[in-house]
């Protein structure tokens, strides 16, 4: 499932270590790579460090490639696709790759659904069939989507409907991005998977889960020629699907500032959102945007901890995040108050730690530490042979190139001090901001006055 990555905290690293930290130097990922003749799009890394290897697979398929009125499909497949297959019985899947030694897993995202299969490297095979079946002969059956259907429900009612600020992202995308393909989350809404007709299921994977809108990444102990003809022989016989669809859309800023209030009977605390229209994934300004949102509210030394947290008191967390998509993104700034602590109070001091570096920009201190961070984050990135995997597929699709896996560090450390202060002008635009309340729910029996 897509995670609501703003609500992580980065590692918090002294000062004094990270200004003397040396530029890290970086050790290229080999990779051999080609289509098939359906359009599978292939990559392969080939590494002996390890008797292992790991599968992915990218569908360049997500929520934002969903119909507004049967919204969640895309989550939906992911469960689906561990039904089985004509030739996979049903919930084998993972009794298979678990009985080999392995493990598996998926997710959903606004823009992709992917798969991933680790196993000892003698286990490739297992691997490409259960990949290759999905792909083929995936079963779609009233048994299937009728168990799914329960497993989504309950997904959505345990992850967000019964959480408290659970539907924050839900209101946060709804109320920003209004009238785009965004504006609806990878989990879906419940009435329209239950309105689907089983028809309706197999006319998404028909359209979605095809060779030519896949990404196939192998990464661990292979032999690349011996691994080509054994991808050949697993996917070469799937045909090619017509090319899908894809959204357009212009997103518009707002006329002025936006306000939207959410009121939940188990949202304990006061907590308040400001979020602004940012770039896609691909421009350049997402990289001076990470580091600013890294600087603003990212672990316990970030400004807006700092502030809110530690000086003023009247928070219980600070966080800032930028969340950029495939063909447009946001950024914003969120805190959660204490007991007591007016959401105006909140906002107030937000809003001047987000003008104030627009005015003044960031300190070679903040900037060291978060490109320092950065950098750490990047050589860390690559170590399993997933990660690799996984890396190598994303570059390829939504990054420009393969090969841009090889230059997230330098795109980063292209990047000046004073790219900061520009980007925060750029994008935190007073007039602009959409401002979401969660107050704090009233005890029952209390009235409102």
């Amino acid at each position: 499932m897509s995670k609501l990555l703003f609500l992580s905290c980065a590692i918090a690293l002294t000062s004094s270590a990270l200004a003397e930290a040396p530029r890290t130097s970086l050790k290229p990922i080999t990779f051999t790579e080609y289509d098939l003749p359906n359009g599978l799009h292939v990559i392969l890394h080939e590494n002996h460090a390890a008797p292992v290897v790991a599968s992915y697979v990218l569908y360049h398929v997500g929520s934002k490639n969903e119909r507004p009125d049967r919204t969640g499909f895309a989550h939906f497949f992911e469960h689906l696709m561990f039904e089985g297959s004509v030739n996979i019985p049903r919930g084998t899947i993972d009794k298979l790759v678990s009985g080999a030694g392995g493990n598996l897993n998926a997710s959903t995202g606004f823009d992709k659904t992917d798969y991933y299969l680790n196993l000892p490297s003698n286990q490739l095979k297992l691997a490409l069939w259960i990949e290759s079946e999905r792909m083929m002969h995936n079963r779609i059956d009233e048994k299937g989507v009728e168990t799914q259907r329960k497993v989504v429900k309950e997904e959505r009612s345990m992850r967000y409907d019964n959480q408290p600020y659970g539907s924050l992202f839900e209101k946060l995308v709804g109320f920003t991005l209004k009238d785009t393909p965004y504006s609806w989350t990878p989990i879906g809404s419940v009435q329209y998977i239950d309105q689907a007709k089983i028809e309706e299921f197999r006319d998404f994977w028909k359209t979605w889960y095809i060779p030519n809108n896949a990404t196939l990444a192998i990464a661990g102990d292979i032999n690349i020629a011996e691994t080509k003809k054994l991808i050949a022989d697993y996917f070469g016989a799937i045909p090619k699907g017509a090319e899908p669809a894809r959204p357009k859309f212009e997103l518009k800023d707002p006329a002025g500032p936006q306000k939207l209030v959410v009121k939940e009977e188990k949202t304990p605390l006061n907590a308040s959102l400001h979020v602004w229209h940012a770039c896609n994934e691909r421009d350049p300004d997402a990289y001076a945007l990470d580091l600013l949102a890294n600087i603003l509210a990212r672990g316990r030394s970030s400004r807006l901890y700092r502030r809110l947290v530690d000086k003023e008191q009247v928070a219980m967390n600070a966080e800032a995040f930028p969340e950029l998509f495939e063909l447009t993104g946001v950024i914003g700034v969120f805190a959660t108050g204490i007991q007591g602590v007016p959401l105006e109070k909140l906002d107030a001091l937000m809003t001047e730690e987000v003008e104030k570096v627009k005015a003044e920009g960031v300190t070679e201190e903040e900037f060291a530490k978060a490109m320092n961070g950065k950098e750490a984050e990047i050589a860390n990135g690559n170590g399993a042979m997933l990660a690799r995997a996984k890396n190598l597929a994303n570059a390829h699709v939504f990054e420009g190139g393969t090969d841009e896996v090889n230059k997230q560090l330098d795109h980063y450390l292209a990047v000046k001090r004073e790219d900061l202060q520009r980007v925060a002008k750029k994008y935190f635009i007073t007039d602009k901001v959409h401002i979401l309340h969660y107050p704090a729910a009233e005890p029952k029996g209390t009235e409102s006055k």
